[in-house]
């Protein structure tokens, strides 16, 4: 109850900085974005009414879309921020405050904005939420319309349309304005979801020193190793690889000690973003919400 408890928290911090974000930066400095939020925007503007109240009636509309196309257990997944959020965002507008006031320039305006944002958005991601936004309404629209292209297609022509349309209330330099703030509103995502570089490493090793370079994983590294194997092409040799995966600084330790037995090794790193399991260093498989 105590963790559940701490992910709900997460997960409203996160739309409080959201909601922040689009009151107190975005709507006063005259900016718009793609997506759910600067679709509000755009028709609050167009026939003069509070944006939060379009935003929270396209959100229901999202809702039983998804209820009715897609199923109930994909409803269920948007039905909490797809209800709550949109009254966060309400609380948030009636504050009016300008937190940029006294910076004039448009650019680091969009470059708070898009951190601001994806920090909150990553957060509520980060635990499994979905708040049931144009990503939802691009399952429906792919599902029921285009089912022969890709959900995040589907996602790039309404946030072309709602930019488009932008354009013609918020003028062509917000649209420009709007495509930064998407650059660094998506590396924030990232950086709140996989930190600022992947910590860890999957290795793969060959070697005629096989057996050498297990005991240094298992006695100097301390790390857990696989067994493959492979067939090379030209030779059609069968020949077996090491496989694990360790932190950036053991694997440099792991290539400075075969380079020392075998020069003639195959090794190679791939970084991932991320891994769980009962290994050292690794996460601790368990489900975030039910």
């Amino acid at each position: 109850m105590k963790k559940k408890g701490l992910d709900y928290l997460i997960v409203y911090l996160g739309c409080f900085i959201q909601a922040f974000a689009i009151t107190c930066i975005l709507k006063p400095n005259n900016l718009t974005v793609g997506g759910i939020t600067g679709l509000s925007l755009t028709i609050g503007k167009i026939i003069s009414i509070n944006y939060t109240y379009l935003y929270y009636f396209i959100c229901l509309l999202i809702l039983f879309a998804a209820k009715t196309f897609l199923g109930n257990k994909e409803a269920k997944k948007i039905i909490l921020l797809s209800t709550t959020y949109p009254l966060i965002l309400m609380i948030m507008n009636n504050f009016r405050f300008n937190f940029l006031s006294d910076t004039p320039d448009k650019l680091l305006i969009c470059i708070y904005y898009g951190i601001f944002m994806g920090v909150g958005t990553g957060l509520v991601l980060k635990k499994g939420f979905s708040q049931g936004s144009s990503d939802t309404l691009s399952k429906v629209i792919q599902k029921k319309l285009f089912p022969f292209i890709g959900i995040n297609q589907v996602m790039l022509c309404i946030d072309i349309f709602i930019l488009l349309l932008s354009s013609f209330v918020f003028g062509k330099t917000a649209v420009l304005y709007a495509i930064i703030i998407q650059m660094v509103y998506s590396k924030s995502i990232s950086v709140v979801l996989f930190g600022f570089g992947s910590s860890l490493v999957k290795v793969v090793i060959i070697s005629d020193k096989k057996d050498e370079i297990e005991k240094f994983l298992v006695d100097k590294i301390h790390r857990r190793y696989s067994i493959g194997f492979l067939k090379g092409r030209y030779k059609e040799e069968k020949r077996e690889k090491i496989i694990s995966i360790c932190s950036l600084r053991e694997a440099m330790l792991i290539k400075d000690f075969i380079s020392k037995i075998d020069v003639n090794a195959f090794i190679n790193f791939v970084p991932i973003i991320s891994a769980w399991g009962r290994d050292n260093g690794l996460e601790k498989l368990e489900l975030d919400i039910e």
